[in-house]
């Protein structure tokens, strides 16, 4: 990576150039599909107009980016992202929806030099939880805007409103998840207080929180959910002896059943869609 990483991001940089970025381009589509019922939602709140210039904060394969893209029609979309597998894959997708207007640069958000009030709305879909020093990243983030632009994220809420993720990380160690008390994690931004507090100190103002709650999707049946949900906790699985997983996946498989409808495998899960004004 050409491009300075700051030294708490290390780590995180780490894992999304390495495995775990690879499973998801591999698995993009499932990922996408997962949070579908939230996409639309989120994209509205962005308000993006035809001329608007935005950026994709951890954009991943870019779908957010994309749909950007056709909105800011006379515009244009940055996608940007730690790992390098998600953005050449955001590339060729791009490419192959001929869509001239977006495009996608492997960079550290925290501490790349986007320019003063470049943006008029910043963007993210569930990527904006993992940075190593958030005030510094968001302050970041709040020079590129431009005054009277926008911020609109999706970020989870405290995970034991999240049954998918109680549901798995129990079944699969036998213990409810225990998210840790700081740091990057999916549940940094999790509590309103923490993130009003946050975009307020990085210089955004008028920070709202709304609740949101969607099913996600896990497969089209138990087989194809079970493929994906223990490739996804494949570190919790072969943590355990080989008739302790044995016992895991049946119990999953069998919860996954009771979560089979006409339409695929659902889980419920609870997001909160935040917006705030530069």
């Amino acid at each position: 990576m050409a491009a300075p990483v700051d030294p708490s991001n290390v780590e995180q940089l780490r894992a999304w150039d390495g495995d775990q970025g690879g499973f998801w381009a591999a698995r993009a589509k499932r990922f996408d599909e997962g949070v579908a019922r939230y996409h639309g939602r989120f994209l509205d709140a962005a308000a993006i107009d035809r001329a608007a210039e935005v950026l994709d904060i951890g954009c991943g394969s870019g779908q957010t980016s994309r749909d950007a893209a056709r909105r800011a029609v006379d515009g244009s979309v940055l996608g940007v992202d730690l790992s390098s597998q998600m953005i050449e894959l955001a590339r060729q997708l791009a490419a192959r929806e001929e869509l001239s207007n977006v495009a996608f640069e492997q960079v550290d958000a925290q501490v790349h030099d986007f320019g003063e009030q470049r943006f008029d709305v910043a963007v993210s879909r569930h990527g904006a939880m993992f940075f190593g020093d958030p005030l510094a990243a968001f302050g970041n983030i709040a020079r590129a805007v431009r005054p009277g632009g926008r911020l609109v994220l999706l970020t989870w809420q405290p995970v034991e409103r999240i049954e998918w993720v109680v549901a798995f990380r129990t079944l699969l160690t036998g213990e409810p998840p225990k998210p840790p008390a700081s740091g990057p994690n999916p549940w940094s931004l999790s509590e309103p207080d923490v993130v009003r507090e946050l975009l307020t100190a990085a210089g955004f103002s008028d920070v709202q929180l709304h609740g949101l709650t969607e099913p996600m999707y896990f497969g089209r049946d138990v087989d194809d959910a079970c493929d994906f949900v223990t490739e996804q906790h494949a570190g919790l699985l072969t943590a355990l002896p080989e008739e302790e997983r044995d016992r895991a996946v049946a119990e999953l498989r069998a919860d996954l059943a009771e979560h089979q409808t006409a339409d695929g495998v659902f889980y419920d899960s609870a997001a909160w869609l935040v917006e705030a004004r530069r």
